[in-house]
């Protein structure tokens, strides 16, 4: 039953992914999934509710839609209940859904489940390293942001709706966002994962700044 249900799954996630912008499609599903399995491997965790929750966790992203993460929850939701899910297992992949994100860091005062902070770490891998940096350059082109401005300052953001506003550089974002997820990785397997990842970004940034002349 479990692998029909994910191949379900995988189907309904790549027909709504179809037109979405590449930092955020399929593939992006396929690696965060990947990284799941890879994390299930040293740490426990209900395995069904972490895969369904990493293939379903940016099924409408919160913020392609004003920052509202309703709509994934409803139709993940939805979904679920006409795979006759159980209403348990259905609470715990909406929670994923739910509180995923890192909205400008203001998404961490809450209890995590363990099926969350694997799928959360298995979501911030991919946002950090090589694939993490081609993401966010992809995203700020996608949003017709700079690519760098000295003259714009680091944020600290008060409210998720601002966060996601936001049109600060690229460059910004990796201050912002990026190089403080490897010590916010939930399990043990994650921050190990993430220590490479973290020092190519860092690498990538100094060979960045000598290119432009300047200092960070």
């Amino acid at each position: 039953m479990d692998k029909d249900l994910i191949d379900r799954t995988i189907h309904f996630v790549k027909s709504e992914l179809r037109d979405s912008e590449s930092g955020h499609d399929w593939m992006h599903i396929e690696r965060v999934y990947n990284n799941t399995l890879k994390i299930l491997e040293t740490e426990k965790a209900d395995t069904l509710v972490c895969r369904l929750g990493a293939l379903l966790h940016d099924i409408a992203d919160a913020k392609f839609n004003g920052g509202d993460d309703t709509n994934g929850v409803l139709m993940a939701t939805k979904f679920l209940r006409e795979q006759n899910i159980s209403d348990e297992i259905i609470s715990q992949v909406s929670f994923i859904i739910k509180y995923i994100s890192f909205k400008g860091g203001l998404n961490e005062n809450i209890t995590k489940t363990k099926e969350l902070m694997v799928v959360q770490d298995a979501d911030r891998l991919d946002a950090i390293g090589a694939i993490g940096i081609a993401r966010a350059f992809n995203y700020g082109g996608y949003k017709n942001r700079k690519i760098y401005d000295p003259g714009v300052k680091i944020h600290s953001y008060k409210s998720s709706n601002e966060y996601y506003s936001s049109t600060a550089p690229t460059i910004q974002h990796f201050y912002e966002k990026l190089l403080l997820l490897k010590d916010m990785m939930n399990t043990p397997s994650a921050k190990k994962m993430a220590e490479d990842r973290h020092r190519f970004m860092e690498l990538f940034l100094e060979q960045f700044y000598k290119e432009v002349n300047q200092k960070p």
